[in-house]
């Protein structure tokens, strides 16, 4: 099936609304085809055929905005490249593409070549590979998924569906574009012919700012960002009607503590694989959804296996991730409420078996993150000779607060069963390593 080109049509409808919003500067709808549509012809004169994928080594703002349209418009397959990597790792990723957009592409100087407008007068084939995004790495290296037209354009109706959709509508983003989390929200507002606000990084003071000074209705987070903000001091911000909260668990302790300072958080689960959300609290339950990640997306399935693996299936899923069985097995663990509300208890890979018990770390850490006193936690087995793996946790305590085991053992113990109880704590005046998008890099502190 062939749809009107996402662009094209927001710039007919909405020619003069605000595209995207970037500290610096912003550009219209109008400004933005005309841009896209350029940069379309110097990519075609470069040798972006159809279907040729095409690297895009720019930091978040205008200019990546204008090569990631350009490649959809040119019929071209966008690769972004998560420029936090070394350059031996970026190379790798771009091994592949036929092209690799490291300067700006030219945003004027002339009509746009005929070549480049064709794809755009076709429209977007929802079979075909629209984008490839790579996987965090948080367990292994990380690994391409192409996603399709149709997924893109079936996720962002299913957002819109659980978050409802204001013409007015402004979403914040200081995710990495080269996540599928960022990118979402960059090519859902164009969907929608809503506005995006583009940060190149996640700077609390900067986002705060953004919340509190403009109409900012939506924004994008993960359970490290959202406690930076709550610790900046983010209160009631005007206009924001839904702190989109995901990324890994998110400790029901921090969502209460957003909900007392007027933040309303919703929860939402989702994976690279399934073009971002899988499951998204609505926003009528803001508020009273508790730690629930919320129920499926539209059109989209959710079961739990029998042994509490997350499967999921549906249009927003890359064909390339389907097991034998007709579903993506996402490889985290959860369960399903009476109203088939996810709870998201950790990933199977990391659970620890101690003394013949299975422990999920996330459990264990979202107790420790409930002190008051702890910035950060992470859980993880480390070999045993008495039980087989001992569940050990690693505790950054917040900056001037002074933490000890057996304080932090006793904090555990009145929460959790005994044998989830960490048998080690090492306290550390180190950050935990993460991914840019803010998921702990698990695998670097065994």
């Amino acid at each position: 099936m062939v749809v009107d080109g996402w662009l094209a049509r927001a710039a007919a409808a909405r020619p003069e609304h605000t595209a995207l919003q970037t500290p610096a500067g912003s550009w219209s709808y109008a400004q933005l085809h005309a841009a896209a549509l350029t940069g379309a012809a110097q990519l075609a004169a470069l040798g972006a055929v159809p279907g040729a994928r095409v690297a895009i080594a720019l930091p978040s703002g205008l200019a990546f905005a204008q090569a990631l349209h350009a490649c959809l418009l040119a019929g071209a397959v966008a690769v972004p490249l998560d420029l936090r990597l070394a350059p031996r790792e970026r190379a790798r990723i771009a091994a592949g593409c036929a092209l690799l957009v490291e300067q700006p592409l030219a945003d004027g100087g002339g009509p746009a070549r005929p070549a480049a407008r064709a794809p755009q007068a076709r429209g977007h084939d929802l079979d075909q590979t629209a984008v490839v995004i790579h996987t965090s790495g948080t367990t292994s290296a990380p690994r391409p998924v192409e996603l399709t037209y149709g997924n893109l354009l079936w996720s962002a109706l299913g957002s819109a569906v659980a978050l409802g959709l204001d013409p007015g509508e402004r979403w914040l983003c200081a995710l990495p574009l080269s996540h599928v989390g960022g990118l979402s929200i960059l090519l859902r507002s164009a969907i929608y012919a809503t506005t995006a606000e583009l940060h190149e990084r996640f700077e609390a003071d900067r986002v705060q700012h953004a919340l509190r000074a403009r109409d900012v209705t939506l924004v994008s987070l993960v359970a490290t960002t959202l406690t930076r903000l709550l610790d900046a001091g983010l209160e009631r911000p005007p206009a924001l009607r839904c702190a989109l909260t995901g990324g890994g668990p998110v400790p029901g302790a921090l969502v209460a503590r957003a909900q007392a300072a007027g933040v309303p958080v919703g929860l939402t689960y989702g994976l690279t694989e399934t073009c971002s959300q899988v499951t998204t609290t609505p926003v009528a339950e803001i508020g009273s959804s508790g730690a629930s990640a919320g129920p499926a997306l539209f059109c989209t399935r959710v079961r739990i296996a029998a042994d509490e693996e997350i499967l999921v299936r549906g249009p927003t899923v890359a064909r390339g991730s389907l097991s034998g069985d007709g579903w993506l097995h996402t490889g985290d663990l959860g369960s399903l409420d009476e109203r088939s509300r996810l709870r998201v208890t950790g990933r199977k890979a990391d659970t620890i078996v101690t003394g013949g018990e299975n422990v999920t770390p996330a459990e264990v850490e979202a107790v420790l993150e409930a002190h008051p006193r702890v910035l950060e936690a992470a859980v993880l087995g480390r070999s045993d000779p008495e039980w087989g793996e001992a569940v050990t946790a690693i505790v950054v305590p917040r900056p001037g607060a002074a933490l000890d085991a057996g304080d932090l053992r006793a904090h555990c113990a009145r929460t959790l069963a005994p044998f989830k109880v960490p048998k080690r704590f090492v306290l550390s005046g180190e950050r935990l390593p993460r991914t840019p998008s803010g998921k702990l890099l698990r695998r670097e502190l065994q």
